[in-house]
């Protein structure tokens, strides 16, 4: 492909696109809500000092998590809260109560993703940037698709996503009836894209309980278009009934959905690269919107474009992670990254 002649008002875009671009990622990810306070002190005032403060650790264990797999929960890092303090943009409160000595709250942390996430890199921790799609939820149990029994009313409960990094929604009841063939071991998208795409869901997983011995083990087949299926099983112990193992299934089930999420888009900060992509311009409002998709993106770390000619750009692209993490963020964005025999082309998704 040829680049010689730069419009010139394109030419003013690529000085501006060289500047390398900072991360955006969503505030909404970092902030922390409805943290439940409750202290008695000597003062009104105190009590809520003390409150505040005391919530804030709780806060940021939930949002650690939040962003981060499983598998590095134990790495937490230990933090005073001074420490906490500088990495808090404020706080916002409901449900207050106030006597002279006691201060009752909900109080929702809001943190600074910058800080965060220079937090997390400092200690070698990788964490989340993606912006999670909205999963579809099917519960089998064991292996029957149903909507009015107890593991469906579980997974519906409120509770069980209130931490969570994926939003996931159960289909309604007409969809749950045809779903009812539905095998758990065998499903593939295809059975499930119609009452997905009602949903507006990319992915469904397939959340089947079976519980024996008091304790519920929950498998989850994740489905996605063009994607191969992808199992996981979860063993929640020592329940007693079975009305308590359903709703410890439930949150353990929700945990499982975000790691697989968190599979694909938790970013290793050590891991950079970058690559020289081609693209069609149609026109200048598209190449806008392309511009200010990529500077959207937290993965991509830097864009220069490289050369111009009418209809086309090549830009380098800068970014944390693999190839697949990078692809995978530029699809959340409707942007579509392919490689024909080493030339990668971004393209907007159809």
């Amino acid at each position: 492909m040829r680049f010689s002649v730069i419009l010139p008002a394109l030419a003013a875009l690529m000085v501006l696109a060289a500047a390398p671009l900072s991360a955006q990622p969503r505030t909404d990810l970092y902030s922390v809500a409805d943290v439940h306070v409750d202290v008695t002190a000597k003062s009104s005032t105190e009590a809520f000092s003390t409150a505040i403060n005391d919530g804030r650790p709780l806060a940021f264990q939930i949002l650690y998590r939040r962003l981060t797999q499983q598998r590095d929960w134990g790495r937490q890092p230990s933090l005073d809260n001074a420490a906490l303090l500088r990495l808090s943009r404020g706080y916002n409160v409901a449900n207050e109560r106030r006597s002279t000595t006691r201060y009752v709250a909900d109080v929702t942390y809001i943190f600074n993703p910058d800080a965060v996430n220079r937090l997390l890199r400092s200690a070698n921790i990788a964490y989340t940037q993606g912006n999670a799609p909205r999963i579809l939820v099917v519960p089998m149990a064991p292996n029957v698709a149903g909507g009015s029994g107890a593991w469906a009313q579980a997974l519906a409960a409120p509770s069980v996503q209130q931490n969570s990094l994926v939003s996931f929604g159960l289909p309604p009841a007409e969809d749950l009836r045809a779903l009812a063939s539905l095998n758990f071991d065998s499903a593939g998208w295809n059975d499930v894209a119609a009452v997905a795409g009602r949903a507006r869901a990319n992915e469904v997983a397939l959340v089947q309980a079976v519980y024996a011995g008091n304790k519920v083990t929950v498998n989850i087949r994740r489905l996605g278009q063009n994607q191969a299926p992808v199992k996981v099983s979860i063993d929640v112990p020592n329940q007693a009934t079975l009305a308590n193992a359903y709703p410890a299934a439930a949150i353990a089930a929700a945990n499982a959905i975000d790691d697989l999420w968190k599979v694909r888009t938790t970013v290793d900060p050590n891991l950079r690269g970058r690559i020289m992509v081609d693209m069609r311009i149609a026109s200048l409002t598209q190449w806008s919107e392309v511009q200010a998709a990529l500077a959207g993106i937290p993965v991509v770390t830097g864009v220069t474009v490289v050369a111009m000619d009418t209809g086309y750009a090549r830009m380098q692209l800068n970014y944390t992670g693999t190839a697949d993490q990078l692809r995978e963020a530029l699809a959340n964005a409707r942007l579509s990254l392919t490689n024909r025999g080493g030339q990668w082309t971004l393209a907007n998704a159809s």
